[in-house]
């Protein structure tokens, strides 16, 4: 079985940065893909920045100010966020594609106050 656990969300002003982890562990034989999802309130889960094989996607809304990276070594992924705005307040969760199956972290709150 493959856990993903998140770290790094908060409370911010607008304008600044935080930085989110999240790790995979358990039986970890091949990773495909690792990023990030979000849910704003009300509105639907939708992807944020994902690594497929070293090749990076970000949603419009987020393009120039979160940058995905991975630590390969660790099973990590991360998410640099900076320039927060209030619209980026959301649960983000992390995602991975691990022995060609999915998995979904619990998610971390993010909130930026204007």
């Amino acid at each position: 079985q493959v856990a993903l656990v998140e770290s790094g969300g908060g409370l911010v002003q607008a304008g600044e940065s935080l930085r989110l982890s999240c790790k995979a562990s358990g039986r970890i034989f091949r990773v495909r893909t690792m990023g990030w999802h979000r849910r704003a309130p009300g509105m639907q889960r939708e992807a944020v920045a994902t690594l497929t094989e070293g090749s990076a996607d970000y949603a419009d809304s987020v393009q120039g100010r979160f940058t995905v990276s991975r630590d390969y070594a660790n099973n990590m992924v991360h998410l640099q966020m900076d320039n927060l705005k209030p619209e980026n307040t959301a649960v983000y969760y992390c995602y991975a594609v691990i022995n060609y199956t999915g998995y979904w972290g619990k998610g971390t709150q993010v909130t930026v106050a204007s």
